[in-house]
């Protein structure tokens, strides 16, 4: 079916870009709303609906519910009026440039050109768009020339120019102007170069995303003026130095994520991979108390974990993981989001009033043996991924009362000591990673209550005793999840021997066998002191205790005495004996 509608009535002449309409073409323009009752042709392919007259009428959407429809032309039916507001044309495969007609459309506060396929053309158009306030033109062929038009739209609270091809950043200087900014995407492109240092004077700024780019050098403290940011997302960059101080000021601040740079030093203990080389910075536990998700993973960062770390109530994911961490880790007690499940806790953009009510997060996490997005599932996120690091010492016991926890990854340190027998109280946990650690003795038996556990690696570890049986570990029939373990039977592993071994009571056998060797030579050091000691002992008090002395001496005497005399009674009685059989007597 090809319904044509357009105007039968054709053009008189054209006057430069002005059209002379006949009397009869503008009695024959098709004039109000478009009826939707047109969903009731499902084969319907073909619309022409070109030379009316719609002005000011919304276009329709449910023109896209027409599954059939292959060919549309609304030319010259002036859709776009100057009081339209809202334009939606994402998803939908466009080509090519942006028709220039965008540029009339003054009153225009939405415009959302996503996943297309558009390019730089008539890009200077949008610069006509004075009362924008949210933009979205993602994932589509625009380059950096289009930054120049969008610094006049000084209106902007939302702009999302990720996924395109974006390279020269000295271009985003021209992004400076836009003070009314609340929400900045420039993600996923190949931006080089150095952070603008205006980008300070952003100061209404809650979300900025520079994920995915190439920025270099170290990040600027003017990103400390950005006092209303929420969620700073840096990973997969070259940014490389210290994580700047300034970050403190950022009161705000529930998401930091600077994984995977060239950061060093000690990991800031104000803020929770990157070739950072440094510590981690303490200041991060007590000024960034609203922090949701600190993601420091892939860096240089070295030392201990900042004790301050526990401070963070608010946090449902660590990620410490591949840097040069040492010491013993925490006890992460306080970590309140992560073991009382309590809404209050749990991270909501909604929370955030600057956050445009179209944006969703986006997170990239290690889990389960793989790196997952999550999205709208973020909130729900809870995760300790420490791996790969150089920590020490036993598993904390008080890991095991952050009960929300669904993902707990310790893997590659040098851990010793047992695991913790009530790690069954981690009834949430998805993944449990433990591997390539010193850890012995039996595999608790509470491992097998974790009805959720699907990711399980134990690996090369010292464990003994029989593998616990469970409904969901029998699922878990890998026996790679053991390799490394060789006193550890039963399935999916060997069968156990004896009785014994299946209780998983016994210790490892070279931790026995340690034990024993190192009773015995504390034994025969003590030996030769201990003699000494008591040798001397009495030989001193014998010399300078002259009534002692005799008393010991007569003693002595009337003790080999009395054994002399004792020995010669038992001699002579056989003798005795055997004289008077002898003579009869």
């Amino acid at each position: 079916m090809k319904p044509d509608l357009r105007n039968p009535i054709p053009f008189d002449s054209y006057k430069g870009n002005f059209i002379q309409h006949s009397a009869n073409f503008d009695k024959n323009r098709l004039r109000g709303e478009i009826s939707p009752s047109l969903l009731v042709l499902n084969h319907l392919s073909y619309i022409d609906l070109s030379m009316n007259n719609f002005l000011d009428m919304q276009f329709p959407e449910f023109l896209g519910s027409l599954k059939s429809l292959r060919y549309l032309d609304i030319s010259w039916s002036q859709f776009f009026s100057s009081r339209m507001q809202h334009l939606n044309l994402s998803n939908n495969a466009l080509v090519g440039p942006i028709p220039d007609t965008l540029g009339r459309l003054i009153s225009l506060t939405v415009l959302d050109l996503s996943f297309n396929d558009f390019d730089n053309s008539m890009l200077y158009c949008l610069s006509n768009l004075s009362s924008l306030v949210h933009m979205d033109i993602s994932s589509n062929n625009f380059n950096s020339l289009i930054l120049d038009a969008l610094g006049r739209s000084t209106t902007l609270t939302f702009l999302d120019l990720s996924d395109n091809n974006f390279h020269n950043s000295m271009l985003l200087y021209s992004l400076c102007n836009l003070t009314s900014l609340v929400h900045l995407d420039l993600g996923f492109n190949s931006l080089n170069g150095s952070i603008p240092y205006c980008f300070g004077k952003l100061h209404s700024i809650s979300v900025l995303k520079l994920d995915y780019n190439s920025f270099q050098g170290p990040i600027p403290s003017e990103i400390g003026n950005m006092t209303q940011l929420t969620e700073l997302h840096f990973t997969r960059n070259k940014f490389k130095g210290r994580i700047p101080q300034c970050l403190g000021h950022l009161d705000n601040l529930a998401v930091l994520d600077l994984s995977n740079n060239n950061l060093c030093g000690h990991i800031p203990s104000s803020v929770g991979g990157n070739a950072f080389i440094d510590i981690i910075p303490p200041w991060i536990g007590y000024k960034l108390t609203h922090l949701s998700f600190l993601n420091l993973q892939s860096n240089n960062f070295y030392g201990d974990i900042p004790s301050q770390l526990c401070r963070l109530q608010n946090l449902q994911l660590l990620n410490l993981a591949q840097n040069n961490i040492t010491g013993n880790i925490p006890h992460f007690r306080n970590f309140i989001a992560m073991a009382a499940l309590d809404p209050k806790y749990m991270f909501d953009p909604r929370k955030h009033k600057s956050i445009n009510k179209h944006y969703q997060e986006n997170m990239l996490d290690s889990m389960k043996g793989r790196e997952l997005e999550y999205t709208k599932t973020l909130k729900f996120l809870i995760s300790i991924d420490l791996s790969n690091n150089g920590n020490v010492g036993e598993i904390p016991e008080e890991l095991m009362d952050l009960f929300g926890l669904l993902n707990l990854n310790l893997s590659g340190n040098h851990l010793k000591g047992r695991i913790p027998n009530n790690i069954g109280n981690l009834t949430h946990l998805e993944s449990l990673d433990l591997s390539r650690n010193k850890l012995f003795g039996p595999i608790p038996p509470s491992l097998s209550s974790l009805s959720y556990l699907n990711h399980l690696n134990m690996s090369f570890n010292n464990l003994s005793g029989r593998i616990p049986m469970g409904n969901q570990l029998q699922t878990l029939d890998d026996p790679s999840i053991y390799i490394g373990n060789n006193g550890l039977c039963g399935a999916p592993l060997n069968s156990c021997l004896n009785d014994k071994s299946s209780d998983g009571d016994h210790k490892h056998v070279d931790e026995s066998k340690a034990a024993d060797e190192t009773d015995f030579l504390w034994f025969y050091t003590g030996i030769g002191p201990g003699f000494s000691v008591g040798f001397l002992g009495v030989c001193g008090t014998l010399n300078f205790k002259k009534s002692w002395r005799y008393a010991y001496f007569q003693f002595i005497e009337n003790n080999y005495n009395w054994i002399s005399i004792s020995i010669a009674i038992k001699f002579a009685q056989p003798r005795r004996k055997f004289n008077k059989d002898k003579f009869g007597g």
